[in-house]
């Protein structure tokens, strides 16, 4: 254990209570290293410094690869030093190598909490009351006041995508620096607008079920059937769906269930049902 406040020794028996839930009230960024890795060596007086100096402003985790396996196996590390950041619970960012400290900074400065952040909590609050007008009227006032933060655009985006306006919450999207748009909440989005051009409407559910009903192997069906649980939020029924179709009908509309599911992957994240339908589909691959 550290001698800092803000900086900890995390395992698998503290990983929930400093990652996950520390997060809540801090950025905490998860330093995957091994006693054996020397750009692991050279990064960590760089990240101790770094957390020090921000004093509080986010937290250092320090996980050790070896001693920790299934950790870094549940967050997909190949290759370290690999730095994690999580926000809320989740992780939002990455980096990989012994980054130059400027580097470092740069990362970490597109995630510190912000005066202008107040004001898209404000604008979520409104849309989640139902008030899209109001909320988008919250973050254009926020974007005057700071042009620089990248959540206020997502939200923007977010919004317009819950809304029904897909192309718009694209086009916004597009409007974002290069280095934002591979953050994995740029590209969770951009799946979820995917998704949401595929899936059939609402009206359109009983249709589907009768089609399936008559004949189980109706392989655009099966699609359209999972689209739509995507858009539900029912993500096991899709996932089952859409493995089952790649069991039957591997080549449907030039690979479709097979693109579906790794963008689905892709958008959940580190979400438990992502590991073992990974195993499933590569054992159908394969």
């Amino acid at each position: 254990m550290s001698d800092s406040p803000h900086i900890f020794d995390v395992n698998e028996g503290n990983f929930e209570q400093i990652v996950i839930q520390g997060s809540q009230q801090r950025p905490v960024l998860v330093d995957f290293w091994a006693s054996w890795c020397q750009p692991c060596q050279m990064l960590m007086p760089t990240l101790a410094k770094l957390a020090q100096e921000y004093a509080g402003r986010f937290a250092l985790a320090k996980l050790n690869t070896e001693e920790n396996q299934s950790i870094a196996t549940q967050f997909g590390i190949r290759s370290i030093p690999n730095c994690k950041l999580f926000l809320n619970g989740q992780e939002v960012d990455e980096f990989s190598g012994a980054l130059p400290e400027s580097a470092i900074r740069d990362f970490l400065d597109k995630h510190m909490p912000r005066e202008s952040d107040s004001q898209v909590e404000a604008a979520l609050q409104a849309f989640a009351a139902g008030d899209s007008a109001s909320a988008l009227s919250l973050l254009e006032q926020a974007r005057l006041s700071d042009p620089g933060n990248a959540r206020i655009t997502l939200a923007m985006a977010q919004i317009h995508a819950a809304g029904g306006g897909l192309e718009a919450a694209g086009a916004i999207l597009d409007s974002l620096p290069a280095e934002e748009q591979e953050s994995p909440e740029v590209n969770a989005l951009r799946n979820q607008l995917l998704f949401a051009k595929d899936a059939p409407k609402a009206s359109e559910l009983q249709a589907l079920q009768a089609r399936i009903a008559n004949d189980p192997k109706d392989s655009e069906a099966r699609y359209k059937l999972a689209m739509f649980q995507v858009q539900s939020g029912d993500h096991a029924s899709a996932v089952e769906l859409l493995l089952a179709l790649m069991a039957s009908d591997r080549d449907y509309s030039d690979g479709a269930a097979r693109q579906a599911l790794l963008r689905l992957f892709d958008m959940l994240g580190d979400d438990p049902l992502v590991a073992q339908a990974r195993r499933r589909l590569f054992n159908l691959m394969h």
